[in-house]
């Protein structure tokens, strides 16, 4: 164990997570690749959890925050003006397509998440909100209780009064076709409707694309029949796109796009800052301006971080990321399909521009394998490429790279990734053979 280990265990909580047998310390970082404590470098497939968007050591992301650095004011709080907040805002409403929109800046996607829940159920004069199972929309009490999934859920107390719908297990029903599929998921919800719910239900908070859920997405257009009913209710449409939003999809600019329909509000984090920490909520003005207490957020839109948010969507716009997201994406989970076929321990891979997905399953019974895909996320590192995992069983190797992934490098971590889940579906055929050999 290093002394780094030992220190981080000393005094660091044990629910805090870190992957690897041997955790490694990242030390600096220039485009799409990091260097450890070693001198190992990466290709990094993960960005800090989808949060480093453009990559690391970005020129005009570093400069924007030298800029502000040295004027020596890295915080005054939201009771000032503060030029960089209201300029990210103005992009941030009008990339929105929410009519008259505002935006309210936060630290991250959890206090996004719950300032989101806090404007709908003032709103709605409600404390019921629809969820989706498998979801995941932060660490903070109430973003804890609208999350479905176990796995990240520590107490039954709540805030809030939850029901979970379907929307991405379709794995479940395979009886069903995909038409049958989303007409019993909008059934599912008028049922709850009727039965499970009182009649002022404030909101439904859902992620287009689960990201901790193991990049499971909703089916195109489904979000679309799900806002009808809502409307029939008065039931506001919350789109938690801290994960999918700023174009990594490919397809659209935020995920919610693929389903022809405009939310009431979006929440937004991660890749903003390219790794400062900013999020926020942007939604129709009648409904950010509806609350009635005062509020401030000390650190949230801090002109350090908004400095560095205008710069990473300057960037992002000018140089076409998100059609760079669709088209390296789309080379991308095609290979690793065709890699899939030859290999029994690989199950279904899904994804959207990029952001993308391999589920890694037992090749006998076909259940989820959590073991297998650690054993792939230390081989990935050993072909040095970072990826992360999730999933409702932790099975799923999840692939976020930054969105400035040129073709060279896409086709280097594809090899690398394929060449890891080869390594591990030889050992397991060798070991299952092992076992069953009668001698």
């Amino acid at each position: 164990m290093s002394e780094l280990l030992e220190r981080h265990r000393a005094v660091l909580p044990a629910w805090l997570a870190l992957y690897y047998d041997s955790p490694l310390e990242i030390v600096s970082g220039r485009g799409r690749r990091v260097q450890d404590a070693d001198g190992v470098s990466y290709l990094d497939f993960f960005g800090g959890i989808l949060t480093n968007m453009l990559g690391y050591d970005i020129p005009e992301v570093r400069e924007a925050v030298e800029r502000r650095l040295r004027t020596g004011v890295v915080h005054t709080s939201t009771l000032y003006l503060i030029r960089s907040q209201v300029e990210l805002a103005e992009k941030v409403a009008r990339l929105s397509g929410i009519p008259d929109a505002k935006v309210f800046f936060t630290n991250s996607g959890t206090e996004a998440n719950e300032t989101a829940l806090l404007l709908a159920t003032h709103a709605r004069r409600s404390d019921q909100v629809l969820a989706l199972r498998n979801s995941y929309h932060g660490r903070s009490y109430a973003a804890t209780a609208v999350t479905g999934s176990r796995s990240w859920k520590n107490s039954s107390l709540s805030p809030l009064n939850v029901h979970y719908l379907h929307g991405t297990d379709r794995e479940r029903f395979p009886q069903l076709s995909d038409q049958e599929y989303a007409r019993f998921c909008v059934e599912d919800l008028r049922s709850c409707l009727a039965t499970a719910t009182a009649t002022d239900v404030a909101c439904l908070l859902v992620e287009p694309i689960q990201g901790v859920g193991g990049f499971t997405a909703v089916p195109d257009g489904l979000l679309r029949e799900y806002k009808q009913v809502l409307d029939e209710h008065g039931i506001l449409l919350i789109s938690d796109e801290v994960q999918t939003g700023w174009g990594r999809t490919g397809e659209t600019f935020w995920g919610i796009g693929a389903h022809g329909v405009t939310p009431d509000a979006m929440t937004f984090a991660k890749g903003l800052g390219n790794g400062l920490a900013i999020g926020g909520v942007v939604a129709r003005g009648d409904l950010m301006d509806g609350l009635p207490a005062n509020g401030i957020s000390t650190f949230g839109g801090n002109p350090l971080a908004t400095a560095a948010a205008n710069a990473t969507i300057d960037y992002l716009l000018d140089h076409e990321l998100q059609a760079n997201a669709h088209r390296i994406g789309g080379r991308l989970i095609a290979g690793l399909r065709a890699a899939a076929e030859k290999l029994p321990t690989v199950g279904a891979v899904r994804g959207k521009g990029l952001m993308f997905a391999v589920d890694m399953v037992d090749p006998e019974t076909g259940q989820p394998s959590p073991a297998l895909a650690a054993t792939v996320l230390e081989e990935a590192r050993k072909h040095r490429l970072l990826i992360g995992k999730g999933g409702l069983h932790g099975n799923a190797l999840r692939m976020a790279p930054p969105l400035t992934l040129t073709d060279g490098e896409a086709e280097e971590g594809l090899a690398a990734l394929i060449e890891a889940l080869e390594t591990v579906d030889r050992a397991d055929r060798t070991d299952r053979a092992d076992r069953t050999d009668p001698r």
